[in-house]
């Protein structure tokens, strides 16, 4: 049966500057409450997500969310951590107090602190924010699903990165990254033993397609991963001279 569509009583969503924008509803569809003070963000989402078959309603802060988690009974709730009055990780906590939902977290630059507090509190994942609609699709489908492929681990030889955890263990040892550094090595573990060109990381792990994020900068990063997973002779991440670089497998070290 489809869902009904809570609205806030006596306009206050409207007062509130609360995302008005939902995708039509789709019997079977999955539903997911998404709680993000940029409206504009959410109304990209929501129409990104409705060519995918997600219905989606947008809150701008942690009290509309918890609300409508309430009375929408969504399949997924995605948590910005820069929601306001009621913050992500007292958000989680309260609705881990009575609902068994999936949460999702955005996350960005100097919310690592912040991601590890709301995992202990109970959410299922981290994404990255702004948000992208390959990454956050299939987390949302499979939460909606039941199933447990949202926080799947990716080894490699002995480096363990946790999508859903946000975190990384090298030889069984848990590793902090900050989130760029994350993405990084996730992006190059998704494309193992594949050279990835210095463009290809600037538009998926920067997300930008232009000249904003200097060469210096990638290379900068590249060196203090490869401090941070003990890569002390360039054997695990290669640089390939004048295209980019590529994660090796241990076969072929």
């Amino acid at each position: 049966m489809m869902r009904p569509q809570a609205t806030l009583e006596g306009g206050e969503e409207a007062r509130n500057g609360a995302a008005s924008a939902r995708a039509r509803q789709v019997p079977g569809a999955p539903v997911l409450l998404v709680a993000d003070p940029d409206t504009t963000g959410v109304r990209e989402l929501t129409d990104a997500l409705a060519r995918e078959g997600v219905d989606v309603t947008g809150v701008t802060d942690g009290a509309q969310a918890l609300l409508q988690a309430g009375a929408l009974q969504p399949d997924v709730v995605l948590v910005s951590a820069t929601i306001p009055l009621v913050g992500p990780v007292d958000f989680v906590r309260a609705l881990r107090a009575s609902r068994t939902m999936p949460v999702l977290l955005g996350i960005g630059e100097g919310h690592a602190e912040l991601a590890v507090q709301a995992l202990a509190a109970g959410a299922t994942a981290c994404v990255a924010r702004p948000y992208r609609v390959p990454e956050l699709l299939p987390l949302v489908q499979a939460a909606a699903s039941g199933e447990p492929g949202a926080g799947r681990a990716l080894v490699i030889g002995n480096v363990e990165l946790d999508v859903g955890a946000y975190q990384v263990r090298v030889g069984g040892e848990a590793v902090h990254l900050p989130l760029r550094e994350f993405e990084l090595l996730l992006y190059l573990m998704r494309n193992i033993d594949r050279t990835v060109t210095r463009e290809q990381i600037m538009r998926h792990v920067w997300h930008s397609s232009g000249d904003s994020v200097a060469t210096n900068t990638i290379a900068v990063h590249v060196k203090r991963l490869r401090a941070r997973l003990g890569d002390t002779d360039d054997t695990m991440i290669q640089t390939v001279r004048g295209v980019g670089y590529r994660l090796v497998s241990p076969d072929d070290r």
